[in-house]
């Protein structure tokens, strides 16, 4: 089992930043490829960033390239989401994941385990 609590949403500016955090505790984080979600009002869980069990190999949605990072510190079991360049089209709740094999990152069928989400809003 692996349990994830995300933390760093709230109201920002368009154009603002925010780190979200997601904070992994139980199976071995260091063995796990993460990914964040998000899901705004009325519409589906979409892709926003994943990053592979060493860090090595990022993987981004279109619409946030150049302006998310995604990172991990596997010392503090701990995956990040720095977002710069915030639009109100951001606005949304922010989901971390786990998945136990790096299949398809980009689909949340990959994914075996989630957070609870953070909220975040851009105001324009």
């Amino acid at each position: 089992q692996v349990q994830l609590v995300e933390s760093g949403g709230g109201l920002v500016q368009a154009g603002g930043s925010l780190r979200l955090s997601c904070a992994a505790s139980g199976r071995t984080f260091s063995n796990t490829a993460m990914g964040w979600f998000r899901q705004a009002p009325g519409k589906e869980r979409a892709f926003v960033a994943a990053i592979s069990w060493s860090g090595v190999n990022t993987y981004y949605a279109d619409s946030v390239k150049g302006r998310f990072t995604i990172s991990r510190d596997n010392a503090k079991n701990t995956v990040y989401l720095q977002m710069n360049g915030l639009k109100p089209e951001d606005t949304a709740v922010y989901s971390c994941a786990a998945a136990l094999y790096t299949n398809n990152l980009y689909s949340t069928s990959a994914y075996n385990y989630w957070g609870q989400g953070t909220q975040v809003t851009v105001s324009s």
